[in-house]
């Protein structure tokens, strides 16, 4: 009967694009896969921080955010709870699934961390200090590990994160592409709306205006002007979080 559950929900749960692994595709890690996550570090223009004080730097700028836990979710051990926005996005779509499949919270063991701060084993390419990867606990019970495995290959497959299990201590290491993978979830946001009855939108009055700058997300913008990335989607019609530089939007006044 679980394993119906899990076959059900891994069916039904399309937010976790839920497509077949690529031929040959495993979970082994490779130098061509530190490749691509260095790729996209470049892509993204991400920096390599140094130290926690760099680290504070980063939050302070609200480039990285916190993830600070909740039902579907828990921090073990994790020197600093922050990472990109697109991270935390991640975290909180798959711990939700993850609880609904298996009944038990994600833990998640590594998130944000600076380069004085990496394990001895850690490759000097990794792209933890960017903030861009995370560690997620193997779990126990066969049946969970096997959903989860499923999941994160067929992410893998989009290409939209890189994952390799590691064995010291048992865990999975994910590279998420922060700009694939938002990208990703509003063409499924995107999906969901179009066969979803709509009703009118409420405008929300607007303040002013901003013009995105290059690497800005919706979540920094908004804790800049004290509002959320609902209220700014609301003010501009937009029906993702997916913006662009130039772009100029209408900022709703805080209530």
């Amino acid at each position: 009967m679980l394993r119906k559950t899990l076959v059900t929900v891994v069916v039904l749960a399309a937010t976790a694009a839920m497509v077949t692994p690529a031929f040959g595709q495993s979970l082994g890690g490779s130098k061509s896969s530190l490749n691509r996550q260095n790729q996209q570090a470049r892509a993204h223009d991400f920096t390599f921080l140094r130290d926690g004080t760099h680290v504070n730097t980063f939050v302070v700028a609200g480039l990285l955010v916190r993830l600070p836990g909740n039902s579907n979710y828990q921090l073990n051990a994790v020197s600093y709870p922050y990472a990109r926005p697109e991270v935390k996005l991640f975290v909180e779509r798959l711990s939700a699934q993850f609880r609904g499949a298996c009944g038990e919270p994600l833990v998640v063991t590594s998130l944000t961390r600076p380069q004085n701060g990496q394990p001895r084993n850690a490759s000097t390419r990794s792209v933890h200090p960017t903030g861009m990867a995370l560690d997620i606990r193997r779990h126990n019970t066969p049946s969970c590990r096997t959903w989860l495995e499923h999941v994160l290959l067929s992410l893998e497959a989009r290409k939209v994160l890189e994952v390799s299990l590691e064995h010291r201590p048992p865990h999975y290491h994910v590279a998420l592409f922060p700009d694939p993978y938002r990208q990703y979830v509003v063409r499924l946001a995107g999906a969901t709306a179009a066969s979803t009855p709509r009703t009118p939108a409420t405008r929300t009055a607007a303040t002013g205006t901003y013009v995105v700058s290059r690497g800005e997300t919706l979540w920094r913008i908004a804790r800049k002007h004290g509002t959320t990335p609902a209220a700014i989607k609301a003010a501009n019609d937009l029906r993702g979080t997916t913006i662009y530089p130039g772009q100029e939007l209408r900022i709703p006044a805080v209530r």
